[in-house]
């Protein structure tokens, strides 16, 4: 199940609510946060073994995130035994100067013969969320979920089985780079006009979630630094 439908109301300074299932996510004020050049903005500084500013939310049963060594530094691994819980960080990000999100990940496995677009089959093994927030009128907040997908084509988008106003994008599908690192990068500002419509000028929040709850399975992931940039990776 998607990290906003698992959600229920937190009282937190509000800059907007995702209204989903009715139930909430809420995004607050923005916390800074790290760059390394003037046009890359750092939001999970992950291999210098920095969780500042990242909260845990858990829905049902917790899945472990600990900062664990890798090849080039720390990174971040997730656990999910029937569980699902996430962590997110409120930023503030502008997509007219940073447009772009990189990430790099890794999962141990996917979720075979699971239907994607209906509730009961709702998890991944590594999902990354961006959330625009709709301000006062809280029911115009979207969310972009960057999944690990278990069989959906590659690059296919979909509405999140539990709300309208989230859209799920497969940008790995399948087993065939289980045990890989891999790098990813989209363009927010393009994803959000094609996929759900006018323009975006910033990023509220970003979150990760390995989850398995619906399954009853079991998930682990690993998750390398998430930052803004300039320009897009090929």
């Amino acid at each position: 199940m998607t990290l906003a439908c698992k959600a229920q109301t937190q009282h937190v300074p509000l800059v907007g609510v995702l209204t989903v299932c009715a139930v909430t996510v809420c995004v607050g004020m923005a916390m800074p946060v790290s760059a390394t050049t003037h046009d890359d903005v750092v939001v999970g500084d992950f291999a210098a073994g920095n969780l500042t500013g990242w909260q845990e939310k858990v829905f049902k049963g917790k899945t472990r995130y600990a900062l664990v060594p890798g090849d080039a530094g720390m990174v971040l691994m997730a656990d999910s035994q029937a569980s699902a819980s996430g962590l997110f960080r409120e930023v503030k990000i502008d997509l007219q100067k940073t447009p772009c999100m990189t990430w790099t990940w890794q999962v141990d496995g996917i979720f075979d013969g699971l239907d994607e677009t209906s509730k009961v089959g709702d998890d991944y093994p590594a999902r990354v969320y961006v959330v625009f927030s709709g301000g006062l009128a809280f029911w115009n907040t979207r969310a972009i979920n960057y999944v690990w997908s278990n069989g959906r084509p590659l690059n296919s988008a979909w509405p999140n089985a539990f709300t309208a106003n989230s859209m799920n994008v497969a940008v790995q599908s399948g087993p065939s780079r289980v045990g890989q690192w891999v790098s990813q990068s989209r363009n927010i500002r393009a994803d959000f006009q094609a996929l759900i419509g006018g323009h975006a000028s910033y990023v509220d929040g970003v979150a990760i979630m390995s989850d398995s709850d619906n399954s009853g399975r079991a998930a682990k992931a690993y998750y390398g630094d998430v930052r803004f940039t300039s320009a897009c990776e090929s």
